[in-house]
């Protein structure tokens, strides 16, 4: 069976947009780079 040439770039699209999205909201940008840095400290 082939592999369907749209699933990669409907993917990538999709974490694209996630990542606008998240980028809009500052408070989940602090939290998530809060939680980065709790894995060095």
């Amino acid at each position: 069976m082939k592999p369907r040439r749209w699933i990669l770039p409907a993917l990538v699209v999709a974490a694209l947009v996630a990542t606008v999205l998240a980028y809009r909201h500052p408070a989940v940008m602090i939290q998530l780079s809060e939680q980065v840095w709790s894995c060095f400290g």
